[in-house]
């Protein structure tokens, strides 16, 4: 049984979730706006935090960032906005999984129960440390070094290193890397994974134009190999 928080301010919606998530099995409490949400997380550490961004108090985008600062839990954004920008801000920020409304309580308890095992299984590999030339991942602390250093990279930007340095000399799509570090479909997105290896380039202080680390294949994706590394 799982412990879910539902953070819903619509006590049209937020009622009759709580009842077909209860009779799935799960045990839910629920919160009415962003900083009882935020508290209630905090204090009573959930197994998920199902979050509606519509709150009257805060909106749901900040409290995603104020609980990332301090919490991993694995969390699902359910709301009617369906712009793809800002579905893929807020997977960019942390969100686990994100839903539109209108749905139903059944899609939700799938989406539910998917990103509990993917997050389940995260936990029992215990993903060891991975290293690539210079380059040290840990996924358990979610820290970086090159050469030694400590790397600041936002959740998605390690998300995308960890994929990569996973699969060191192969060459990865973005296809893959949408669907497998964005948890989105194939179409259209596609820009926001060559923002996003931007970012993480000059981080590692290289670029396109003289890759180190991450070298663009073009028209197929991106593969991540140590500098000099016989091809």
């Amino acid at each position: 049984m799982a412990r879910l928080l539902l953070i819903e301010d619509d006590l049209t919606i937020r009622t009759p979730l709580i009842r077909a998530l209860r009779e799935r099995g799960h045990a839910v409490a629920a919160a009415s706006t962003a900083m009882t949400g935020l508290r209630d997380a905090l204090d009573d550490r959930p197994d998920l935090v199902v979050l509606d961004l519509g709150l009257p108090d805060l909106d749901g985008r900040e409290l995603l960032r104020m609980l990332r600062a301090v919490s991993s839990v694995p969390l699902i954004v359910a709301t009617a906005r369906d712009d793809e920008a800002e579905i893929v801000r807020m997977l960019d920020a942390g969100a686990d999984d994100y839903l539109v409304k209108p749905f139903t309580a059944a899609q939700l308890d799938a989406r539910v129960r998917a990103v509990l095992r993917r997050s389940a299984g995260d936990a029992a590999t215990g993903d060891p440390t991975v290293v690539v030339g210079g380059l040290r991942i840990d996924p358990r602390s979610r820290q970086v070094s090159l050469d030694g250093n400590a790397v600041e990279l936002t959740p998605r930007e390690f998300d995308l290193l960890h994929h990569l340095a996973g699969r060191p000399g192969q060459v990865v799509t973005k296809r893959e890397l949408l669907t497998e570090v964005w948890r989105i479909p194939y179409g259209g997105a596609d820009k926001t994974v060559d923002v996003h290896l931007s970012w993480l380039r000059r981080k590692l202080g290289e670029s396109a134009q003289e890759p180190r680390y991450l070298h663009t294949v073009r028209g197929v994706g991106v593969r991540l190999e140590a500098p000099g590394a016989a091809r």
